[in-house]
């Protein structure tokens, strides 16, 4: 009798599984099996994941929310094989198992593999960063949330006829926070609140000034933009009060202007890179800085070039690497996973021969953005850092001697760049 009972139960958990979920997240593509759909699609989501009142952040415990909270965004590309997943959360960080665990289950959620899914946070200090989510009930809750979320948008795909693809500068928003002296090492640490007149004086130094957009438009109604800039995206933090910070709010200006197509942003290789030559820490800084980067946002837009794409156009790659540790820097966790032979996937989208977005871990310094660059100068690049943060900073080899905070706590060794600019280099020039 037990026995029976305990078929029919399972028997009825399936079928409810089974009929709660489309084929997408039982693993079955439907775009590559359905002849109808061999055609390129984006879906989009958009949810709240703004932590409740007495939720632990790494910088205080919330004591109440802003009317603009935290968002999760992204889209599904479907139509290249298996489909891809981008999205970008405002959270402070994720990391080691965490990240794993986001990429799996959205994976699940669209019915595609983790390889095919990145994960990034823009980085706000004023955000999560769940340290073990496997008891933070919050945490689970943003995974379960954000798997029904791509269940739901496969729901409402549209056709992606034509990329666009626009740049522009970013003014008086980013500086180098390394300030080096006249021995060729750091002198001084800018911070992205930097009170020290003395110290906002100095240049912007090394910065990618420039914000990259990509957007997916279906014949002439835009769906999403997906916007990349580099710079620490904090004006002022550890007030217990959840916030986007002055990209979020740039995000939502845009939103406004454009209510019909996804803003989406990602912070580039932006370790080294903060506001404080124009940030003294007054809190009115925030409003500014989210209007100077929504005018760059806003430029890159009318500078965007549209073309025609179809599927045998985008191209997904992954090249995965073991980064060098310092096993005394790198902590336990970080050690024993990637001591176990655990890699790192390095990913890009390739729009045809136009344009290469590049998905990395860790916080990057700027330089390897602009190694990137100089990589592909004839091609249209953006780059989104800030995917698995359990290696922190990822500092260049000649940052090491130079001294500073990046390099003084970097858990990766100064080989690790070689390793980060052949696999880039590698996915810049992938042809198939």
């Amino acid at each position: 009798m037990k026995k029976i009972v305990s078929a029919i139960a399972i028997f009825l958990l399936l079928a409810l599984y089974l009929s709660f979920f489309p084929e997408s997240a039982r693993g079955v593509n439907r775009v590559r099996n359905n002849p109808v759909t061999e055609r390129l699609q984006v879906a989009v989501f958009d949810i709240d994941i703004t932590p409740p009142v007495g939720y632990k952040m790494p910088y205080g415990i919330v004591v109440n929310t802003w009317d603009l909270g935290l968002r999760a965004k992204g889209i599904v590309l479907s139509g290249t094989g298996e489909p891809i997943v981008l999205v970008s959360l405002d959270w402070l960080g994720i990391a080691n198992d965490c990240h794993d665990e986001f990429r799996r289950s959205l994976a699940r959620a669209a019915g595609t593999t983790p390889e095919r899914v990145a994960v990034h946070v823009v980085h706000q200090h004023d955000a999560p960063y769940p340290d073990d989510y496997l008891n933070d009930n919050f945490a689970l809750s943003v995974i379960h949330r954000l798997e029904m979320a791509v269940v739901k948008s496969l729901e409402n795909t549209v056709p992606v006829t034509h990329v666009g693809l626009g740049e522009a500068q970013v003014y008086k928003v980013a500086s180098n926070r390394r300030i080096l002296g006249s021995d060729g090492k750091v002198k001084a640490m800018r911070w992205t609140a930097c009170k020290d007149s003395a110290l906002r004086a100095e240049p912007e130094g090394l910065i990618d000034p420039i914000l990259s957009a990509v957007s997916f438009w279906n014949e002439d109604k835009p769906v999403a933009v997906l916007n990349f800039y580099a710079t620490h995206p904090q004006s002022y933090y550890g007030t217990g009060v959840p916030s986007p910070d002055y990209p979020g709010i740039a995000r939502f200006y845009r939103q406004l202007d454009m209510p019909d197509a996804l803003q989406v942003y990602f912070t580039g290789a932006g370790a080294n890179v903060g506001a404080g030559k124009y940030n003294d820490g007054s809190h009115e800084n925030r409003g500014i800085l989210a209007r100077r980067v929504a005018d760059g946002m806003k430029r890159a837009w009318e500078n965007t070039n549209r073309s025609p794409v179809t599927i045998s156009n985008i191209h997904w790659s992954v090249e995965p690497v073991s980064l060098p540790l310092d096993s005394v820097k790198a902590g336990k966790v970080l050690w024993e996973r990637y001591r176990k032979g655990k890699k790192v996937d390095l990913q890009c989208l390739t729009v045809g021969d136009k344009a290469r977005i590049l998905f990395m871990p860790g916080e990057l310094l700027v330089e390897y953005q602009i190694a990137a660059r100089k990589m592909c100068p004839d091609l249209f690049l953006a780059m989104a850092a800030y995917g698995d943060l359990g290696f922190g900073y990822i500092p260049p080899a000649a940052a090491f001697p130079q001294g500073g905070y990046e390099a003084d706590i970097a858990k990766v060794t100064p080989e690790a760049e070689k390793v980060l600019l052949n696999a880039i280099s590698k996915l810049l020039n992938d042809k198939n």
